[in-house]
């Protein structure tokens, strides 16, 4: 049950309304999340101007949606898990993949340790070491790779966090990882 309510456009703040209206001309819908974070005109630019850089990510499509699927595993969004999924199915991810990039992991050593890594962003980000950065480069992972998993990390945060303090859930239930 939501705690926080979604506006309508002609409800929310006249900022928020103009943007809600850019959205809604250029999707057709605003979205639960983006309805209620109307309520506050400076998170959703915030949100909206993150989302947008974060597109522009040195992070393959299928490969940001499994840093989502762990980091959102680990924050416990439920309504976040059920649109990563989404995603990362439209980027081509395998269940297996789905699967496996919930519980912090890839099938490919390198992916993997770019997951683990992005737990460590959200969990513990004051436990990376140099010799972790070391190892990433070690992997092939540029120092540009490992600032957008920073970025993406905080978006994740943003949203899980949004979500789960609004009440915001999924119609559907999203299925508990192995």
């Amino acid at each position: 049950m939501p705690r926080l309510h979604a506006l309508e456009p002609d409800q929310a703040p006249s900022t928020a309304q103009t943007l809600l209206a850019g959205i809604i001309d250029r999707h057709g819908d605003a979205g639960p999340m983006v309805r209620t974070m109307a309520h506050s005109p400076a998170l959703l630019q915030g949100y909206l101007d993150l989302s947008r850089a974060m597109k522009r990510s040195a992070l393959p499509r299928p490969l940001s949606e499994k840093v989502s699927l762990a980091v959102q595993e680990w924050i416990g969004c439920a309504l976040c898990l059920a649109a990563h999924t989404a995603a990362g199915r439209a980027a081509g991810l395998t269940d297996t993949d789905i699967d496996l990039a919930r519980q912090g992991s890839a099938t490919d050593a390198r992916e993997a340790a770019l997951i683990t890594y992005a737990v460590r962003v959200l969990t513990e980000p004051a436990s990376i070491t140099d010799a972790d950065v070391a190892e990433l480069r070690g992997h092939g992972w540029s120092d540009r790779a490992l600032a957008d998993v920073v970025g993406l990390v905080a978006l994740n945060q943003l949203t899980g966090s949004f979500n789960l303090v609004a009440g915001l859930e999924p119609r559907t239930a999203v299925p508990a990882s192995p």
